[in-house]
């Protein structure tokens, strides 16, 4: 049975991504896959700024912090991340988190659901140019929630139905590669 972990990629207070990450949840486990689904909630996991000195009063929990987000991401075969997007880019915490990956994504699929003004597409297309570094296929269909439409007064969460066809296609796609990449691992 493949595990995809779904990422949700936002540690900012009033953050629109706990639904939409639900919302994908709720929605890929419904299919039916055979496939393992879990929501891993990057403000669970108090990574410090990568090279950051530490006094040594914290260094032992960022030490455990780093090694428990590493071991969850490694668990699984592929990826959904939720990326919202933050000034054209991916929010600044989900790239630090990344950049304490590596051999943990190697030969992984991923897809992505962004949301912001023109979807997270612009949040995607920096998540690709990061995964593709750390040798991680993504898959070209993603998901995409606008704040102006999918969402009242930009906070509460009402996708509109035509979102589920992407979200299959995006499901299809990752759960194919996830099952071809695990082979080559």
């Amino acid at each position: 049975m493949l595990k995809i972990g779904i990422v949700l990629g936002s540690v900012r207070q009033g953050r629109n991504g706990e639904a939409v990450a639900k919302w994908t949840y709720d929605f890929a486990t419904k299919r039916n896959d055979d496939v393992e689904y879990e929501i891993v909630d990057l403000v669970d996991y108090k990574l410090p700024f990568l090279g950051a000195a530490l006094p040594e009063a914290q260094q032992a929990e960022a030490e455990t912090a780093i090694k428990a987000w590493s071991d969850k991401i490694a668990s699984f075969d592929g990826y959904i991340f939720i990326a919202p997007e933050y000034n054209h880019a991916v929010g600044g915490a989900f790239k630090n988190a990344l950049d304490y990956l590596n051999p943990e994504l190697n030969n992984k699929a991923a897809g992505f659901v962004g949301y912001g003004s023109l979807g997270g597409t612009r949040a995607h297309e920096n998540l690709r140019l990061i995964l593709g570094e750390l040798q991680v296929a993504d898959v070209r269909t993603a998901v995409t929630f606008s704040l102006m439409t999918d969402f009242v007064n930009m906070s509460e969460f009402k996708p509109a139905d035509f979102h589920e066809a992407n979200a299959n296609e995006m499901l299809d796609q990752v759960i194919a590669w996830s099952g071809a990449l695990k082979t080559v691992r």
